[in-house]
């Protein structure tokens, strides 16, 4: 498996090797699970805008509970002509 330099200040570095303790693992191995985690939520995201957006329009073509169609936005906003 490739190596990765990083560069951080130290607390942060202290923080990481406290962390990495707790685990029980080393540091590379716990940056690792990190990014691995990061990338994985940003995938999830990314199925899920793409599936929400992949899909039909909500209200197409719009009907009400009673079997009444909504109002278009034209009739909505029709003004009276004179």
């Amino acid at each position: 498996m490739p190596n990765l330099t990083i560069s951080a200040d130290e607390e942060t570095l202290q923080r990481a090797r406290m962390e990495a303790a707790k685990r029980n693992v080393s540091v590379s191995r716990l940056v690792g699970e990190i990014l691995k985690e990061k990338f994985g939520e940003d995938d999830a995201c990314e199925r899920a805008m793409h599936d929400f957006f992949s899909r039909g329009p909500y209200l197409d073509p719009p009907q009400r509970d009673d079997g009444r169609r909504w109002p278009t936005r034209d009739e909505l906003h029709e003004r009276s002509r004179r």
